[in-house]
Parts: C-alpha cells; sequence; structure tokens
C-alpha cells in the first residue's frame, strides 16, 4: 500500500467512528503533513482519493469537510469495499543496555514523603523549584469557567445518569478528534473519562494486576506510579533508565526471564524527571517485547502536547496491535489542573476499567467535562499550547544555563525535550533531604530525589520545576540553592 493510500485509510476510519462528523472540517493540507510525517504531495493524492470516494469535499478558500450524514454513510459503503486498509510499517534502531546487578522487587512507601513535600510549598509560600505542578498562569481557566458558569446555569437539574461511565459522548468525540489530527488514530468507543490521569492510572493497574504483583517501572519513575502500585498493595521493582533513550529493554528483558511481572508502566514521552522522549523504534520494541509474553503496560502521556519539537510525539499506543496498551492523559498539564480531566485508552481491558470506574468513583461531574469540550470546540487550544511550549523551552534553556552557571563542578543535568522539569545530579557528598531542609528554611522547594525511586540510588539527585514565571527573586533563589550545595560539596 502506498503513503496517500495508508493515509487515506486513516481519515476513513475516522470518520466512520465519528471523530470527524459530518460538515467538520479535516485538518489542512499543510496540518496533516507534518502530523504524519509526509510530503504535502501525499496529503493532496490521500485528499483526493477521499474525495473521489464521496467522503470529503472542498469548499474554496476554507479547506476540506466531511460531507453530509446520507453522502458520507453511503460513501464509508463504497469504501468498506475499497482497498484502503491500513497497514503499520515497522521501524528499527540499534539498542543500548546498561549491564547492572539484577533488581530485586521491593515494597513501595513514598508517599509520606511526597505529601509532606507538597504541604511545604504551600505552608511556607516558597519559590516552588519543588512543584510538580504546572505554572495555573499559562492556563485559559478565565474562558473556561465562562463555559462552565454558561452550562451550569443552563442545567439547574443536572440527571446523574448523564455523568455515568464512559463520560459526555462530546467530549470523548473531542478527545478522539484531537489524537486523528495528531496522526493516532483511535476509537472513541474506547475512551473512559477519569479524574485526570491518576485515576486512569490507578484503574488500569487495578485492571490488570492484584495485591502482592510485581510491577516493573523506570528507575528514576514519577512518583505518581509508585503512589499506584503502594495503594494497591502491589511491588515494584525498578528497571535502569537511560536519560535519552529510556527504559532499558535488555534489562527489562531480563527481568522478564527471571520472574513473574504482572504489568509494565512507563512514560515514553516527557518522562517525569528526566524528560527524555524516548524514541520511535524503541517505543515499538518495547510494546514487542511485552507483547510476546502476554504482559500490559500503562502508558502515562500525561505531557503529551508539551513537546519542544515541531510534533506531537508518537506513543505506545499507535504501536499496539493486542490491546496491551493502556493508555493514560489528561488536560491537567496543558490545558486546566483545577477541573482533573483525564481519560484511558484501555485497550482489551476497556470493559473492566469501566466497571472499575464505576465502582470506584462512580462518575465524573458533567459541567467540568462538557466546559473542556465546548472549550476544545470553539477556542484555540493549539494557539494556546503553541504558546506554552514557547514558554516551557524558554525557560528550560535559562534555567540549565542558570545551573550551570551557579552550581558546582561535578554537577550534571538532564535535557528535557519537552515537559517543564530538570533532572539534576548533584556531587556525590552531597544529600538531597539535607538540601531540601536547608533550602526550606530559606523559602525554597526542591523535589529530593529519594521521592522518585523506593531503593537509595537518587539520594543526591533532585528535579526542578521550570514552569512558572522568570524574575529576578527566582533566579536569586536558584543561585542560593546552588551556594547550598556548594557548601555541602
Amino acid at each position: 500500500m502506498k503513503l496517500y493510500e495508508k493515509l487515506a485509510a486513516e481519515m476513513t476510519e475516522a470518520v466512520r467512528r465519528g471523530v470527524f462528523a459530518p460538515g467538520e472540517r479535516i485538518p489542512s493540507v499543510r496540518q496533516a503533513s507534518q502530523q504524519h510525517g509526509v510530503s504535502i504531495k501525499t496529503v493532496l493524492h490521500a485528499y483526493a482519493l477521499l474525495e473521489s470516494l464521496g467522503i470529503v469535499e472542498t469548499r474554496p478558500q476554507s479547506g476540506y469537510f466531511v460531507r453530509d450524514a446520507v453522502a458520507t454513510a453511503a460513501a464509508l459503503d463504497r469504501a468498506a469495499t475499497s482497498a484502503v486498509t491500513a497497514i503499520s510499517e515497522p521501524q528499527r534502531l540499534t539498542r543500548q543496555s546498561t549491564p547492572q546487578a539484577s533488581p530485586v522487587a521491593a515494597a513501595v512507601d513514598v508517599s509520606r514523603l511526597v505529601l509532606s513535600t507538597l504541604r511545604s510549598i504551600r505552608a511556607h509560600d516558597a519559590v516552588p523549584f519543588g512543584s510538580p505542578y504546572p505554572d495555573p498562569s499559562l492556563f485559559p481557566w478565565r474562558r473556561i469557567n465562562q463555559y462552565a458558569n454558561a452550562i451550569a446555569r443552563r442545567q439547574a437539574s443536572w440527571n446523574l445518569i448523564d455523568d455515568l461511565p464512559p463520560g459526555n459522548p462530546e467530549l470523548i468525540r473531542q478527545i478522539a478528534r484531537r489524537y486523528a489530527e495528531n496522526g493516532v488514530p483511535v476509537d472513541p468507543g474506547e475512551i473512559v473519562i477519569t479524574l485526570g490521569a491518576t485515576e486512569a492510572i490507578n484503574l488500569s493497574l487495578q485492571a490488570v494486576a492484584k495485591p502482592g504483583d510485581t510491577v516493573a517501572v523506570e528507575s528514576p519513575t514519577y512518583y505518581a506510579m509508585l503512589h499506584a502500585i503502594e495503594r494497591l498493595g502491589m511491588r515494584a521493582i525498578e528497571v535502569a533508565t537511560h536519560p535519552v533513550h529510556g527504559i532499558d529493554l535488555d534489562a527489562l528483558a531480563r527481568v522478564i526471564a527471571g520472574q513473574k511481572i504482572a504489568a509494565c508502566m512507563v512514560m515514553p514521552n516527557f518522562q517525569n524527571p528526566l524528560g527524555f522522549q524516548m524514541p520511535d523504534a524503541r517505543k515499538q520494541q518495547l510494546v514487542e517485547l511485552l507483547g510476546a509474553h502476554e504482559i500490559p503496560v500503562i502508558e502515562n502521556d500525561v505531557y503529551q502536547e508539551l513537546y519542544f519539537g515541531d510534533t506531537r510525539p508518537s506513543t505506545l499506543k499507535s504501536f499496539d496491535t493486542r490491546g496491551l496498551v493502556l493508555h493514560c492523559a489528561s488536560f491537567s498539564k496543558s490545558l486546566t489542573a483545577s477541573y482533573r480531566i483525564g481519560w484511558a485508552l484501555p485497550g482489551r481491558y476497556r470493559a473492566q476499567v469501566e466497571k472499575l470506574k464505576f465502582l470506584n468513583t462512580l462518575t465524573t461531574p458533567s459541567v467540568p467535562q462538557v466546559a473542556v469540550a465546548d472549550y476544545l470546540r470553539h477556542d484555540g487550544y493549539d494557539r494556546h499550547l503553541r504558546h506554552v511550549r514557547k514558554v516551557y523551552r524558554q525557560q528550560a534553556r535559562i534555567m540549565t544555563a542558570l545551573v550551570q552557571r551557579f552550581f558546582p563542578a561535578g554537577t550534571r543535568m538532564s535535557t528535557p525535550q519537552g515537559g517543564y522539569v530538570l533532572w539534576v545530579e548533584l556531587p556525590e557528598r552531597v544529600d538531597s533531604m539535607r538540601l531540601y531542609q536547608a533550602a526550606l528554611a530559606r523559602s525554597i522547594t526542591v523535589g529530593p530525589g529519594m521521592m522518585f525511586s523506593t531503593r537509595n540510588d537518587f539520594r543526591h539527585f533532585i528535579r526542578l520545576n521550570y514552569s512558572y514565571p522568570w524574575t529576578p527573586q527566582t533566579e536569586a533563589a536558584l543561585k542560593t540553592l546552588g551556594e547550598l550545595v556548594t557548601q555541602m560539596a
């Protein structure tokens, strides 16, 4: 199959599933070229094929639109018998491995440290280098609140039945459309709306493993993943993770060969705290490795929209052919943290996740769902994201330059490809918990490395947040932090 036929097949399936509704505009030729990584000529061929099949129509000076419902239904019937079907193309990359001692599964108990850290930020009104949250001033919260207030006035007596899983149909459609516009066709019927990505992760883990089971995680890993394991009475086994390439596939293969692994939990895009973007070929290899052993993988893709490159990165979900990838994401890091709207694409575990959602929290409130859906439908989400990405990219460069300037020799840093956190390795003599206490006394917070592991491997590491506005005060705080590190070193 030629590239333009593959693209036409994906767009046809998106229309069939209702991601692009009759009368709606599909991505422009330039957008589709960037999102799918193909030439403009390929997109024009694909759109011409869709037009010849009667699925879309051209409107002068406006672009390509899905035809009306009757015409579209007939066109989809014709397309079903045509040769327009999607295929996947394998990708390869030379694997790199890091030799290490055999890891051991461990009980998890990091929640108290994390909670203490978060409370200290609020109680001391400190410079929030230790915050896990993005700067809320970048979010269009006033606009979303306007939608929410209008919806609340319009729906004075809301029917609880409307809130039941899987969630608001229009929000589900907008999420599916968002994936399709970025070259990742998904089935809207697979999406389950949750209370943020945290609930999506918890429900997914609960669907694939039970108390006492062992779950493989990256090392270091985002502590929300460890919280989920701790909450459900499971054990974590940490796998060496490269700061550029992601989880060590050879090390993971050895772990799988040596003991029973119930599931794997990873963040392939802009992992917190390392900030890497796992290469596409390694994503595919990871999915294939786990698929060969029928091991489900929970993909935390909460930072998916905060990339610094030209195009949104691929997902593990896009390489999944067995339904073993449980993809979790949310709007909390990119649009609004206060409404806590997330979702799961749980593959073959979809029915179980929906049932667990009902049993655990019953519903996700409708007003926030509809407000976010209205914003996605009517406002400039892409324009908002371009601004956020530009700010984060600039502030990442500033913080990196100033850590190099103010911190002592022997300090090393990650190179974030997206997101808003920087992982810093300090000289080995520095204890990050002592640094945390000393900094807090000066109204500065940091994220101690111990929060990101069940072991003691990252005692001289810290995580820094660069999403907040860069001011003379924050620069002075980073200089003070560097002086503390120098004293301890």
